[in-house]
């Protein structure tokens, strides 16, 4: 009897960059401390982005609580 095909995923190349994208802004914040917007744009080089993806992938950081902005402003990885 012959397998069934593999179920095909539910994430797709544009999933698996805005997770690769959340994963810079992480690493950057606990690289270098609470950044505010700006420096955390000049660290991740998101100049380079395709454009709105830094403000996309910045908003979904502070959604899923990834990063929570500090009593400065400035951004922190959560704990």
């Amino acid at each position: 009897m012959p397998m069934s095909p593999p179920k095909p995923t539910a994430e797709g190349k544009r999933a698996r960059q805005i997770t690769h994208e959340l994963g810079q802004l992480v690493r950057a914040v606990e690289a270098n401390g609470p950044s505010t917007p700006e420096q955390l744009k000049f660290l991740v080089r998101a100049t380079y982005w395709e454009s709105g993806r830094f403000e996309r992938a910045l908003m979904f950081a502070v959604t899923d609580g990834l990063l929570v902005p500090g009593p400065d402003g400035k951004l922190q990885a959560s704990v």
